[in-house]
């Protein structure tokens, strides 16, 4: 739950829906605050006695803050505020009034009542320090304009608009700045929005020049702000990317004109593109790495063929098991851009391969994978495979007793914040008497005990269960290929 939620929660008497409002709207006030110079304050009600607590803030790009601490969670009573209750009580805009003074600084403040459908939620507190304050520019004035109609819009319920969401790309007023009339002309632009234009290859002076004649197909934009809806969209250009959003300025059921903000993303996308090339190519040596691990096992396997000692065969067929284990981390590496391996798909695989391996209806098996290790990343992932096709395959060849029935292997997997642990049991003849790792463990127990220890810097267990054995290790997330001291 968002803190905004919980505040409304503990504190008011709004509903999820009203809530849901306040979300849209603090989710795109950021362009107001820096449009006006100024710090918000989202208001609500108390709902026992005649007070405000902050709900949300923000400050100005722009402009200094006003407030260096977290104002959120504040409860202010309503005689501190009287713009805010004029605000909420009579339904308008409250700008009237001297500026305040806040230890020696003046403060000019407006109340902004938050409308949602026939009912005043909630109260927007836009305060500038007048102390720094200047005389403006047109800039300076245009975004002190397009302020006014969002703050008249809010009192209305027309914003937020429906798309105000969080977005990939968060442009600043600063990146740049258009507005344009209810025809669609381009009634100003600042220096940068000019610029974006230009590195579209529009040279000529877009100020007074209608947005549909600019080279672009610009009707469905155009279209879509004169119903009333904001509009996204990019722009690609002679290799040169510009980002826009345009906000419909709307009173009453008629749009009076619209404002656009502009960022020129073309590095952003280049550098988006370099990225992808980059992941194709580490999915591509993935791909190799897999189908020459293959390779391998192939032609183990065909020298295995041709071998007449069974020790020689079985050490092959180990050796073609273990290779194939770590070419199926690969394989899911080169299925995916990301350097993260699902490590339940890969471990299943490896439960089927070693069953598959040891097929023999005089030796009937079967096999349980529980719970769920996640996502890994390569450098755990590959040796966790090896240690996985080992330990099934121990308890395979070591746990089948000779009176011909079943025998129950299980893979249990579990994952904390720190750690990955692995546990595989059989119901099989147990471990012999004195068994211990350091002196009686085989060649795969021996692998898995240096992996474990020596590659991930984790912690192997071996004991017995009833009947059977039973292995566990735990590795930790944040140590990958890191030797153990």
């Amino acid at each position: 739950m968002s803190v905004l939620s919980s505040l409304a929660r503990r504190h008011t008497t709004l509903s999820d829906r009203e809530v849901e409002h306040l979300h849209h709207l603090v989710a795109d006030w950021q362009l107001l605050a820096d449009l006006n110079f100024a710090d918000l304050l989202l208001f609500g009600s108390l709902r026992d006695r005649e007070a405000y607590v902050v709900l949300a803030q923000v400050r100005p790009y722009p402009a200094q803050t006003l407030y260096q601490e977290d104002m959120v969670g504040r409860v202010m009573e309503a005689a501190d505020r009287d713009r805010v209750r004029l605000a909420l009580s009579e339904g308008r805009i409250v700008r009237e009034g001297d500026p305040e003074w806040r230890e020696g600084t003046p403060i000019r403040e407006e109340a902004i009542p938050v409308r949602y459908r026939d009912r005043i939620v909630a109260v927007v507190s836009a305060e500038q320090n007048l102390a720094a304050a200047r005389t403006p520019s047109q800039l300076e004035l245009s975004y002190l304009q397009a302020a006014a109609e969002i703050e008249q819009m809010i009192a209305e319920g027309h914003f937020p608009f429906a798309s105000s969401e969080e977005r990939e790309i968060s442009p600043r007023v600063g990146d740049g700045f258009m507005r344009l009339d209810e025809s669609g002309v381009i009634v100003y632009a600042s220096p940068n929005a000019v610029s974006a234009y230009r590195r579209l290859g529009v040279t000529a002076n877009i100020i007074g020049e209608h947005l549909g004649k600019l080279d672009f197909d610009e009707a469905h934009t155009l279209e879509e702000l004169r119903r009333g809806r904001a509009i996204e969209d990019e722009i690609e250009a002679g290799g040169a990317w510009v980002y826009r959003r345009f906000l419909p300025v709307v009173h009453g059921k008629e749009v009076s004109g619209a404002v656009g903000i502009l960022r020129d993303i073309t590095e952003l996308r280049h550098r988006d593109r370099m990225l992808l090339l980059k992941d194709a190519t580490i999915r591509e040596i993935h791909h190799r790495v897999k189908n020459n691990l293959q390779t391998v096992a192939s032609l183990l396997r065909m020298q295995g063929r041709r071998m007449s000692s069974e020790e020689a065969k079985s050490a092959l067929e180990e050796s073609v098991r273990r290779i194939s284990s770590i070419a199926l981390v690969h394989e899911t590496l080169s299925q995916d851009s990301h350097e993260r391996v699902d490590f339940d798909r890969v471990a299943n695989r490896v439960v089927e391969m070693v069953h598959e391996g040891f097929a023999d209806p005089d030796r009937p098996m079967r096999f349980r994978v529980e719970g769920s290790a996640g996502d890994l990343s390569s450098e755990i992932a590959t040796p966790l495979a090896l240690i996985v096709a080992e330990l099934i395959q121990n308890a395979v060849e070591h746990g089948a007793g000779e009176d011909g029935r079943v025998l129950a292997v299980t893979l249990e997997m579990t994952r904390t914040a720190t750690h990955v642990r692995l546990a595989v049991s059989d119901d099989g003849s147990g471990l012999p008497t004195g068994f211990t790792l350091d002196r009686d463990a085989n060649l795969g127990l021996q692998i898995v005990r240096t992996l474990v220890e020596s590659e991930l810097g984790g912690e192997i267990a071996l004991g017995g269960a009833d009947p059977g054995t039973r292995v566990e290790i735990g590795v930790p997330l944040e140590r990958a290929s890191t030797p153990a001291t």
